[in-house]
């Protein structure tokens, strides 16, 4: 690309690299946004403004960046979640938008204005502990994470959104640094794909396999966390995770002798999340 280029013609010139991926002009679009920080209406109604030699030097970067299957949000550094913009990076699963039935869920089954208890078990990049202490106010939250890595970048988050003095944040393999602890509710979106399991590039390739393998049918993280939640639950409270597809009935029999089970099914009509309570 030259170094003085319209918007239109680094779109054009972003799409053409980009024609072996599934979305090539998305992709383009969505990076130029990143690089010129603005809008998708912005770049609509602006096609002949031309990109300095900074702009179009980082946007080839960042198009060099996604030709090797790099996730475009890595690339920006950013993901929306729930609302909320959330610093993401190498080290942290993306947060994806299925993940958000399970904040609803949550939310339909506690209280707004209570002081609750809740522990985040594999907060990752710390969007749900930073959710739910954005919409229940009067709860304090523990985020426990195996990755002093995903730890750092969940501060940073709870940081940006002004939720830093609520929210506990630990290094634990699961709830094992919190002995005796109890807890309103607990909830996880751990890792369960299947070990023999092949991804796109883009997820096999850069994200984090310890947040996404989970054992032969990827059922391992919850043969282990569903016992310990038994234990630092308070009666009644509640249990919450997130579990992949064609895991429901297995996953139903691994929380037998729990209360109130109940599978809420994401847009597709796939049963996504498992709420039970103690």
């Amino acid at each position: 690309m030259a170094e003085s280029q319209t918007v239109r013609a680094a779109l054009l010139f972003g799409a053409a690299q980009l024609s072996d991926l599934p979305n090539p002009r998305l992709d383009a679009e969505l990076l130029l946004r990143h690089v010129l920080q603005q809008d998708r209406a912005w770049l609509l109604t602006h096609p002949e403004v031309e990109l300095s030699a900074a702009q179009s030097a980082a946007y080839e970067a960042a198009i060099a960046r996604r030709i090797r299957h790099e996730p475009i949000q890595y690339i920006r550094g950013t993901q929306e979640f729930y609302g909320l913009d959330f610093l993401v990076g190498p080290g942290v699963l993306i947060p994806r938008p299925e993940t958000e039935h399970l904040v609803e869920a949550a939310l339909e089954r506690l209280p707004k204005r209570s002081p609750l208890s809740i522990v985040d078990v594999g907060t990752g990049s710390g969007i749900l502990a930073v959710t739910f202490a954005k919409q229940l106010p009067d709860a304090r939250v523990v985020a426990v994470d195996l990755s002093v890595d995903a730890l750092s970048i969940a501060r940073e988050n709870a940081r940006r959104h002004d939720v830093e003095d609520r929210i506990r944040f630990i290094e634990s393999d699961l709830l094992a640094a919190l002995p005796g602890e109890i807890f309103d509710a607990v909830v996880s979106n751990p890792p369960y794909i299947p070990d023999t399991e092949v991804l796109e590039p883009q997820v096999r390739n850069y994200e984090p396999e310890q947040a996404l393998f989970a054992g032969a049918d990827g059922l391992d993280i919850y043969r282990r966390l569903i016992p310990e939640a038994h234990a630092a639950l308070r009666p009644k409270g509640w249990l919450l995770m997130e579990f992949g597809h064609g895991q429901r009935d297995r996953l139903a029999a691994l929380l037998s002798g729990w209360h109130e089970l109940v599978f809420v099914d994401d847009l597709q009509g796939i049963p996504r999340v498992a709420c039970a309570r103690r």
